[in-house]
């Protein structure tokens, strides 16, 4: 198990990182074939704008379309039905406090090749900026590693968060990273077509030609 004791104890001793570079932080450093589960709203537009490439849009992505706190449980299964791919869900703080749940079930399951990112801004951004409850005083990780996720942990920084994405990248998990972001707007947005993200996602995990 990774040491993960120089990483900030709490949300508020965490920089304020801006959302779409991170993201590209994280693309970046993705060898090949890792599949990256993007839940509904602002971050999965960013993700959608991260991963064009010179030769098209990256396919191991899957772009969650209109329901909330699913890219955790989607991207649990993958990783089960795939133990050899690493797997990254993305989620934000809104959407995790509606499947807090996911994050016992991760730790039962103690799947060694997954990674959860969440982007916490404190806002239901997409819908007008409410605030959360991380905003409010609840902190991610701690809940995460009161759930059973030992290897969980605040990005302090940039540098931070790249050191723990490679630690994840390299190192069995299950993992969980906490980043603070702005409320800028995305970079794009995701084209709304399901069936053409199941197809692609598909291809992209060798389960469909």
């Amino acid at each position: 198990m990774a040491n993960l004791a120089n990483h900030p104890a709490t949300r508020d001793q965490a920089k304020v990182m801006n959302r779409y570079a991170i993201t590209r932080k994280l693309v970046s450093l993705l060898h090949q074939d890792e599949a990256v589960i993007g839940g509904i709203g602002y971050t999965n537009f960013d993700l959608w704008a991260a991963s064009e490439t010179p030769t098209g849009r990256r396919q191991q992505n899957f772009y969650m379309l209109g329901s909330m706190g699913l890219a955790v449980p989607i991207a649990l299964g993958v990783a089960i039905a795939q133990p050899k791919r690493r797997t990254f869900a993305l989620e934000g703080d809104g959407s995790i406090l509606m499947q807090l749940g996911a994050l016992s079930t991760v730790a039962a399951r103690a799947q060694k090749n997954l990674c959860i990112v969440i982007m916490d801004n404190g806002a239901y951004q997409i819908t007008g900026g409410q605030k959360t409850q991380t905003e409010l005083g609840a902190d991610i990780v701690g809940i995460a590693r009161a759930s059973g996720l030992a290897q969980s942990a605040w990005a302090a920084d940039e540098d931070a968060f790249a050191d723990l994405i490679a630690l994840a990248l390299r190192e069995d998990g299950p993992w969980l990273i906490g980043c603070r972001i702005d409320t800028d707007k995305p970079k794009d947005t995701t084209e709304r077509d399901p069936s053409r993200i199941r197809d692609q996602f598909m291809r992209g995990l060798g389960v469909r030609r």
